[in-house]
C-alpha cells in the first residue's frame, strides 16, 4: 500500500507495509513532523553546542585574541537554540507536558548542562511508558 503525503508544489510517497499495520510508519514519512526523539537529539546537540561556545569561544577569545570561536559556533548554537524553543512548543501537548513542566523544559535551554538534564528526564518518562505499554 502506497500513502501519499500532499504539500504544496509536490507529492511526497512513503511505502506503509499493510502486512504490518501495528508497526508505525517511518518518521520521514511525515515531513515536518516533531516527536519527543527528534527533541531529544536537539536538545543534546544545543546543550553540547551551548558548553563548547562557552569553554571553547573564551579560551580563544582569552588565549588568541580572536572571537573565531564564537564566529563559528554562535550562529549554529543559536540555530539549535531556536529548534530546540519550536520543538519543544510544538510537542508539548502530544507529550502532555504541563505548564509548568514545559517552563522548566524551555529554562533548560539556557543553563549550561540543562538540555542533558532535559534528555535523561524524557528518558525516564519514555521508558515508564514503554513500561506502561507491555502490560
Amino acid at each position: 500500500r502506497v500513502r501519499r503525503f500532499e504539500r504544496p508544489g509536490n507529492v511526497l510517497r512513503c511505502n506503509v507495509q499493510a502486512i504490518l499495520p501495528s508497526r508505525p510508519s517511518s518518521p520521514a514519512c511525515h515531513p515536518g513532523s516533531m516527536n519527543v526523539r527528534s527533541f531529544r537529539v536537539v536538545a543534546l546537540v544545543e546543550a553540547t553546542t551551548f558548553l563548547l561556545l562557552l569553554l571553547l569561544g573564551t579560551a580563544v577569545d582569552q588565549l588568541f585574541g580572536e572571537r573565531l570561536g564564537v564566529t563559528v559556533l554562535g550562529p549554529i548554537h543559536g540555530l539549535l537554540f531556536v529548534a530546540y524553543l519550536v520543538i519543544a512548543l510544538g510537542i508539548r501537548d502530544d507529550e502532555g507536558w504541563t505548564a509548568k513542566q514545559t517552563v522548566w523544559i524551555l529554562i533548560g535551554a539556557v543553563i549550561p548542562f540543562g538540555g542533558y538534564l532535559v534528555d535523561r528526564w524524557l528518558s525516564g518518562r519514555t521508558a515508564g511508558r514503554a513500561d506502561e505499554l507491555s502490560r
